[in-house]
């Protein structure tokens, strides 16, 4: 799914009337609709609601949907905050539309008035300011946002919550809405995909309110979300005569005395991914340990409690490298050798991207279409401090097209940044994956998936999304607190099942 900026989203509003030859109205009623129908989904008719609607459009949005769940029989009563004294035009036909109904149903708020005695019961509907937000609420309407805020109620915003700009993070201590729920028309925004902005959010539920399909596919954006339409459209089955060979050889290289525990989490997760062969190349002190607990894998050796040479890898299809690896000097030495001499597509993480942190100059080296695998931390020691999240993912844009590798920003919402300057968003993956080794396992997927065959792009696009699928279904087992990294891995198999299974 594209995500657009909120100037995009206005374009797309202002196509689908000309095209479709209906009323900038229609099109607010038609929003309003799918919020009462998700509004009647999830809550029976002895809720209560509050709508805050501001002199703007998203305010009609709230009075719109104020009309129609009274319609349908719910207790609701809307109150207009006075923001501007000329509101939108669709705002005031559906402040007459409901006055004519009934006018007890609106309340009209001055600058200085609080609301601060709702019962908890009753639900309160945010449609105060949207995506025209131009600058951060100031005196009182910031006053009234900390009020709400303070208020135990659960909270809905409707498109956007207010005082969240959709296409930045907002400055600390910006008077922001914190909503249980967003119902975010057509797209999501770029703000609640990142982890200083996201919480504001709640949970995210998007509504098609049937904006111009030409436009939106006509339309460039560099952001887009990875669904799971996005994967089948890159999922390619089994063949039914395929023998190991057409699967491919994954190499892993990494571990060190005290770490071989990353090595078997990428080495299983490799194999589990589909990887036709797995070779691990570990020191000696992790023989053992790597044969035991993975017997389906291969096994080289060199150095005996780190790794002091990278070799026989001409062999293989795809090349994971950092897991536990450690970053001594003889290491070091090893890995700037390696990466002088190997043109193959690598996936680096964990040691290995420490170590070209330590040495900038191999970052040019770094063979074209390589996949970097940091989390912020990691990203931060190679490419500098970023004052937050969004501007830390544009630097990743910049270094992907740069160095032409790819950038898997681990966080949240895991992000691939290309380089062509795209990003996609992961949407799948919950904090009980927020634990050691979870890297590990992510390296290894990706590492098994290029060695299927799978491009570059492909292989982190579908990792990202098959290793936070796994962690998901994982979760829905074990709860999101009990969940380790191994769990990841056991529940692949499962995150492939659901590839074949229609939704």
């Amino acid at each position: 799914m594209k995500i657009f900026s909120a100037s995009q989203i206005r374009a797309c509003d202002a196509y689908t009337i000309h095209a479709k030859h209906i009323a900038s109205i229609d099109l607010m009623e038609r929003a309003a609709n799918k919020c009462v129908t998700w509004l009647m989904e999830h809550y029976t008719k002895e809720t209560l609601f509050v709508v805050l609607c501001g002199t703007g459009n998203n305010g009609g949005d709230g009075l719109a949907i104020t009309r129609l769940l009274h319609r349908e029989g719910y207790g609701v009563k809307s109150f207009l905050l006075q923001i501007s004294d000329k509101p939108s035009h669709d705002c005031q036909v559906n402040l007459e539309r409901l006055q004519m109904i009934d006018n007890s149903l609106i309340s009209m708020l001055n600058p200085g008035t609080f609301i601060t005695d709702i019962p908890a019961n009753i639900v309160v509907i945010d449609a105060i300011l949207g995506t025209g937000l131009s600058h951060a609420p100031q005196d009182w309407l910031a006053d009234f946002i900390h009020e709400i805020n303070h208020l135990p109620n659960k909270k809905i915003a409707i498109d956007i919550p207010s005082g969240l700009p959709a296409d930045n993070i907002a400055e600390k201590g910006t008077a922001i809405v914190k909503a249980n729920h967003t119902l975010s028309f057509q797209f999501y925004k770029r703000s609640f995909l990142h982890a200083e902005t996201g919480p504001y959010v709640g949970e995210v539920s998007i509504l098609d309110i049937g904006l111009d399909e030409t436009f939106i596919t006509s339309t460039h954006t560099h952001f887009r979300t990875i669904d799971r339409a996005t994967v089948l459209s890159m999922y390619r089955k089994r063949e039914p005569f395929a023998h190991k060979g057409t699967y491919g050889n994954a190499l892993l290289v990494g571990g060190s005395y005290g770490k071989m525990g990353a090595m078997v989490l990428a080495t299983k997760a490799a194999l589990r991914s589909g990887s036709g062969l797995t070779t691990a190349l570990i020191p000696q002190c992790g023989y053992p340990i790597l044969q035991t607990a993975v017997p389906e894998a291969l096994c080289r050796v060199n150095g005996t409690v780190h790794l002091t040479e990278i070799n026989d890898w001409a062999e293989v299809q795809a090349i994971g490298i950092g897991p536990g690896m450690d970053t001594n000097e003889t290491t070091a030495k090893a890995l700037t050798h390696f990466i002088d001499v190997c043109k193959t597509p690598l996936v680096i993480d964990a040691d290995a991207l420490n170590m070209l942190s330590a040495h900038h100059d191999l970052l040019g080296k770094i063979p074209a279409e390589s996949i970097l695998t940091p989390h912020p931390k990691e990203f931060t020691r190679l490419f500098g401090e970023s004052p937050d999240g969004m501007l830390q993912l544009e630097n990743a844009r910049t270094q992907a097209m740069r160095y032409n590798v790819y950038i898997v920003l681990k966080g949240h919402h895991t992000v691939v940044a290309t380089p062509e300057g795209e990003c996609w968003y992961n949407m799948t993956g919950n904090a009980g994956m927020a634990t050691g080794g979870s890297g590990d396992v992510l390296t290894g997927i990706i590492t098994g998936m290029m060695a299927q065959g799978y491009k570059s792009h492909e292989a982190a696009i579908m990792g990202v999304y098959l290793h936070g699928l796994a962690g998901d279904i994982a979760a829905t087992v074990l709860s999101e607190e009990a969940m380790i990294a191994g769990d990841i891995i056991d529940y692949l198999g499962k995150a492939y099942q659901s590839l074949s299974h229609p939704k």
